[in-house]
């Protein structure tokens, strides 16, 4: 029963047949092609045989296996390797069918190579996962036929490997510089200039050419007889939340990634830079209920808690409680903190029926509130207008576009900070706004 299940045809093996079923065919006319088209078949017939007999005669002629990371990461392209090495005492064509994960729904993978006898080898394709929860790997198959053709033998490797997809580690790390330089000018990050002296005393150093005349310590210059300047860093400690609105609003996808996961590497990226600068990190996410919430701690190792806090995130249905989120706020978090509120506005009156909440927030806390272009709309907007239905489409998104632009001015003229950003901008567009708070001393 193994044998049969193991066993396949090779698709040159139905052109001979059909070569065969031809000879027959017109030996009815040509009655000299009749004894030959018998002996092509046996000839068929032997080679199927020996095909079979090459293929079988090694017990284990192929070992494999598959390499995946132990989690992989959300929105990012994850390298999977495979390995193989051929125990067959000829070369083999080798026939590669890795059975992907129902998310991604991917039906025709298939990786085709050569091997010679005892030949190791390697290749190594790349999967890009768009929600977050576990992704199980089925069958690794291969199929080995020899040089006659004929027929295949299957081997199964590695069924039923689940690999967790978690909030964006890649994109985290590719932030994590930030923490240890202050070259801010890579990822698109710019360079913020600071205001006064609103950071903390750090060490007395030595004047080099380029430092502020404004900071030197003359009392140390005259005892060292040489200029001695203060040196100062950034506020230490300070409570950071990131606060992500699970409502429906954050259901909308973009490059097949939701608004929510957005949020949520966003939130993840951000949260190791701001643990690396020494301030507390916590973070809330709520809808119709305050789901998950993370008081603010400084502790390297709580960024673990915060990521496995965020992969269990899930998208509602429903319309997010602003009001809610005011009585939480008030009542756990008491000390003044930089609150970064991932949420989304597509109409200004939506805007309008928060604000009173929003307003009462940003009078305690330094609030930032996050929302999304729609980089949908743009290829409407950019278009050329050729008939009276595209001129209405062009006029309405360029409507919404202008609402997005409004929405911000309003919340910036009741003193809230704002970021209104595309979709894959938010990361880098989210740790501008921290680093240039923080330069100013504004928290």
């Amino acid at each position: 029963m193994k044998f049969i299940k193991s066993l396949y045809l090779h698709p040159t093996f139905f052109w001979y047949i059909a070569l065969l079923a031809a000879g027959f065919i017109l030996s009815f006319w040509i009655k000299a092609l009749y004894p030959i088209a018998w002996i092509a078949s046996y000839v068929v017939a032997a080679l199927f045989l020996l095909d079979i007999f090459l293929l079988y005669a090694t017990k284990n002629g192929i070992e494999a296996s598959r390499k995946a990371p132990q989690i992989l990461s959300n929105s990012d392209l994850n390298p999977i390797c495979i390995r193989f090495k051929s125990l067959y005492p000829f070369k083999v064509v080798l026939q590669i069918i890795d059975e992907l994960p129902v998310q991604f729904q991917k039906r025709d993978f298939e990786y085709t190579t050569t091997a010679m006898k005892g030949e190791k080898r390697e290749f190594e394709y790349t999967v890009r996962p768009v929600d977050r929860g576990e992704y199980v790997f089925g069958h690794m198959n291969i199929f080995v036929s020899s040089t006659l053709g004929i027929a295949k033998r299957r081997y199964v490797f590695q069924k039923n490997q689940m690999v967790p997809v978690y909030p964006s580690i890649i994109q985290m790390q590719q932030y994590d510089f930030l923490a240890m330089s202050n070259n801010l000018t890579e990822f698109g990050l710019k360079k913020i200039r600071r205001i006064g002296h609103t950071q903390e005393f750090e060490q007395i150093k030595e004047y080099i050419p380029g430092d502020d005349f404004r900071t030197i310590n003359w009392k140390a210059t005259a005892k060292k007889s040489q200029l001695m300047v203060n040196q100062y860093q950034d506020e230490k400690s300070q409570p950071i939340y990131s606060i992500i609105d699970t409502g429906r609003v954050m259901k909308m996808p973009f490059n097949g990634l939701k608004l929510l996961d957005y949020a949520i590497n966003s939130t993840l990226a951000f949260s190791n830079v701001a643990l690396k600068r020494n301030d507390k990190t916590g973070m809330l996410s709520f809808s119709k209920k305050i789901e998950t919430f993370l008081p603010a701690v400084q502790k390297i190792t709580y960024l673990n808690t915060i990521l496995e806090k965020l992969y269990n995130i899930n998208t509602a249905y429903t319309d997010a409680d602003f009001g809610l989120l005011y009585a939480h706020i008030k009542r756990k978090i008491n000390h003044r903190s930089l609150l970064l509120f991932y949420t989304n506005f597509e109409h200004i009156s939506a805007l309008r029926r928060q604000l009173p909440f929003l307003t009462a927030i940003a009078k305690k806390h330094m609030l930032v509130v996050i929302f999304f272009e729609n980089t949908e709309l743009e290829q409407l907007i950019t278009a050329d207008a050729e008939d009276l239905q595209a001129i209405y489409h062009k006029t309405i998104a360029e409507k919404f576009s202008l609402e997005k632009r409004l929405m911000q001015k309003e919340l910036q003229r009741y003193g809230i900070q704002t970021i209104l950003t595309k979709p894959e901008h938010l990361t880098v567009n989210t740790i501008n706004k921290y680093l240039e708070i923080k330069a100013r001393g504004i928290l």
